[in-house]
């Protein structure tokens, strides 16, 4: 059970590491070190270069493998998403619900709950985008599900957390559709609120972070912009230093600038990648639908039948080359963004997003092209063509 990976340069959380060696022991890391401090007779799995990282989290994965999970929520189509994503680097997910009927939202619930019972190790809960929005800033959200929330919804959501609690739920909704009160009442129970599809004031947002607003979800996309004389979703989101922020690095969702303006703007650890991937990801096709419409890829992006991005068609590792290659991050912020922060913002950090002794092995494995050559979930190790 015991083994050393060894040959590639080790990036742990904080620092990139040459000759140091991890070794593992069934799930978990046993130990990071110094390669010829390795004990005598261990087995070694040599990696012949690249770059060995803690596995990335994605916080927004609406499918993958080919499936999308409002389509048919399960355990099958979840571990179709965690199989599509696992050669992209990433070895942990919220799968993520759009605005739906609430039978299907709790079907979704439902299915990643089974997946968590059923030790699927990927699964770190689940989160569900929507229907509490702003219609103007819908997307490509359906108008005919969107609503604000009331006293039902919260109450399925509540029992969900509190018959689970291990399961991480994000909620994402627009403050200006809530009630004053609602987002302490979830915050309060655990459940992480981010604001999206809003088109909320400043001094709302405020107000909402008052009350336990986490975060903000996918950054920029389907909110209320920055203006000299109307700071906004934006604006009020870049200006507070102890909220969450979501990024599309897909160069369709927001422009290089104004990720490097984000990252300007918050405080280091605050802003981390998100996929938004849909079922194209880790699949031949290059089509699907969703509410009874074509989504259709091209050129590297999704666009439904109004000409509207649908999501985003990267995986983890196509979003860290992105921030090193178009951004300017360094290799490690970027990797940071991908992994040690997810796991900081659902309050996993201390078992995921970095190598160090205790932490469960999951780990990325990945050239200088930014080739994902192999992933480890929970010590088990998977090659990619």
């Amino acid at each position: 059970m015991v083994k050393a990976l060894v040959g590639a340069r080790i990036f742990d959380g904080y620092q990139c590491l040459d000759n140091y060696a991890v070794v593992l022991d069934g799930e978990n890391i046993e130990q990071l070190l110094p390669r010829e401090l390795l004990p005598e007779g261990i087995e070694c799995v040599e990696l012949n270069g690249g770059v060995l990282a803690p596995g990335f989290i994605d916080l927004q994965v609406n499918g993958g493998g080919g499936v999308l999970l409002n389509n048919a929520p399960s355990i099958e189509s979840i571990q179709a998403m965690l199989d599509g994503h696992r050669s992209t680097g990433t070895t942990s997910m919220l799968p993520t619900l759009i605005s739906d009927t609430t039978e299907n939202l709790q079907s979704g619930v439902n299915a990643v709950q089974q997946a968590m019972a059923a030790s699927m190790k990927g699964v770190l809960g689940v989160h569900i985008e929507g229907p509490f929005f702003n219609v103007t800033r819908r997307g490509t959200h359906k108008a005919e599900y969107i609503h604000a929330p009331d006293t039902q919804d919260l109450a399925w959501i509540l029992a969900a957390k509190n018959n689970h609690p291990a399961m991480n739920i994000v909620v994402t909704l627009a403050p200006e559709t809530t009630q004053p009160g609602q987002i302490r009442q979830l915050s309060d129970a655990g459940v992480l609120v981010c604001a999206g599809h809003t088109d909320a004031d400043a001094e709302t947002i405020q107000s909402a972070l008052s009350e336990g607003l986490t975060g903000f979800t996918h950054l920029y996309n389907a909110m209320r912009p920055l203006t000299g004389r109307d700071p906004g979703v934006v604006g009020a989101a870049l200006a507070d230093s102890n909220s969450w922020c979501g990024i599309i690095a897909d160069g369709h969702h927001v422009h290089p600038l104004s990720i490097a303006v984000a990252l300007a703007a918050k405080p280091t650890g605050k802003l981390y990648l998100v996929t938004d991937a849909m079922a194209t990801v880790g699949s031949a096709q290059k089509s699907f639908e969703i509410y009874g419409e074509t989504i259709s890829e091209q050129d590297g992006c999704l666009i439904n039948a109004e000409g509207r991005l649908a999501g985003s068609a990267i995986g983890m590792i196509d979003g860290v080359r992105f921030c090193v290659e178009k951004v300017g991050v360094e290799l490690e912020e970027a990797l940071r963004m991908a992994s040690l922060y997810p796991a900081q913002m659902i309050r996993q950090s201390d078992t995921l997003g970095r190598i160090r002794h205790g932490y469960r092995a999951d780990l990325v494995h990945f050239t200088s092209e930014f080739h994902v050559i192999q992933t480890w979930v929970a010590g088990q190790p998977q090659t990619h063509n």
